[in-house]
């Protein structure tokens, strides 16, 4: 059987071996990271409102449809307002967090927008939402006064951790420094974020290789929580020259499936996402990645009128549903795969308290004990 083979010290090499399983081999892989996911973060899934600030980006990344040079793009920012209201909403219904994504921006005006988001947030909800922030790459300082204002967890995916690759995905100037996105990771973990990163999986270029690579990267940065899922090109990008080289849809989800499966593996307790790209190669492509062993869900909130326009790849998932029916759908979708929604519940990474433990044991045990 192959669980006898699984443990959280799996090599590259059975790593690689076991992203290639298919078959019975797959699904034993799915079954026993569910196993260690009920044994360790249960059955309870976390909602993180999704509210996509704005598409307007610095930055020109080759895979990415909101990228600067796409002149294809309808530009927007959401109003301080638009935002409250959707954080209102949210909370209401029970979100337990929200996650405001945006383009690559480091103006000061973006910088106090933000800030002032994470404050009114807390203030009108008491505190009692959770604020993840996924805002590229920014200096210590706006780090640390985001935080300090009360953002509670960071997302900042390496996209890949191969340093050749990322060159492939990238331009290659200062602005897209593969070593300049490892110090911001390095910078939010120091800072007190709970971290986390996340990887494209079956792009151009990428081997097996790779990808186990991505997944003992993770596992070596000690993150807390994973946002991944597979590469979806998008037209108006200069990857979508290579479309033709890529892995079919349905594979590359089985792919990020098996990715998600063995992270939970490596990493028990901590937060995984089902990613909205699995749902837009397949209806139940987050249901798949719940059972797979993922823990979180991230419903989009933004508003509706630009929703259309945050257009990182093709066939983003757009419900025509209400924000409370689509709740209500997903609340009912989780039952009937024996999970629940953790309604009221930030769902902070249990990897994150659990590290955070050990290292105020270790500073204040005695010295002739630790």
């Amino acid at each position: 059987m192959i669980e006898t083979t699984l443990s959280s010290n799996l090599s590259r090499e059975e790593i690689v071996h076991l992203l290639f399983a298919t078959g019975e081999k797959e699904q034993q892989l799915f079954a026993f990271a569910s196993a260690i996911k009920q044994q360790h973060v249960g059955n309870r899934v976390y909602l993180r409102g999704l509210i996509e600030l704005s598409n307007i980006c610095g930055k020109d990344c080759y895979y990415c449809g909101i990228r600067r040079s796409n002149r294809e793009t309808n530009r927007y920012t959401l109003t301080h307002e638009e935002v409250m209201h959707a954080v209102r909403s949210a909370h209401r219904q029970g979100f337990g967090s929200v996650a405001i994504q945006s383009g690559e921006v480091a103006t000061k005006a973006f910088i106090e927008k933000i800030d002032t988001i994470i404050r009114e947030a807390k203030k009108v909800t008491n505190s009692e939402i959770g604020i993840t922030l996924s805002c590229g790459e920014q200096t210590e300082e706006t780090f640390r006064r985001w935080f300090e204002s009360g953002a509670d967890r960071y997302l900042l995916r390496i996209e890949t951790s191969s340093e050749k690759l990322y060159k492939r995905l990238h331009p290659d100037d200062a602005l897209h420094s593969y070593s300049g996105r490892l110090k911001a990771l390095e910078t939010l973990r120091r800072t007190g974020y709970q971290t986390g990163t996340g990887v494209m999986i079956g792009l151009p270029f990428q081997t097996m290789g790779d990808l186990a690579d991505d997944l003992l990267f993770m596992k070596q940065c000690d993150i807390d929580m994973c946002g991944m899922g597979p590469y979806i090109e998008h037209a108006h990008t200069p990857l979508w020259a290579y479309r033709d080289q890529l892995l079919p849809l349905s594979e590359r989800l089985s792919l990020g499936l098996r990715m998600v499966s063995l992270l939970r593996i490596l990493m028990p307790d901590i937060n995984i996402a089902a990613t909205t790209a699995l749902q837009a190669i397949a209806k139940e492509g987050r249901e798949k990645a719940i059972l797979a062993g993922a823990n979180v869900l991230m419903p989009n909130i933004t508003p509706l009128k630009q929703r259309e326009d945050y257009f990182l790849y093709e066939n983003k998932p757009l419900s025509a549903r209400s924000d409370e029916e689509e709740l209500h759908y997903l609340d009912r979708q989780l039952k009937a795969i024996g999970h629940e929604i953790g309604y009221f519940l930030q769902g902070n990474s249990l990897h994150y308290s659990n590290t955070a433990r050990t290292t105020i044991q270790q500073e204040t045990a005695d010295p002739d004990t630790r």
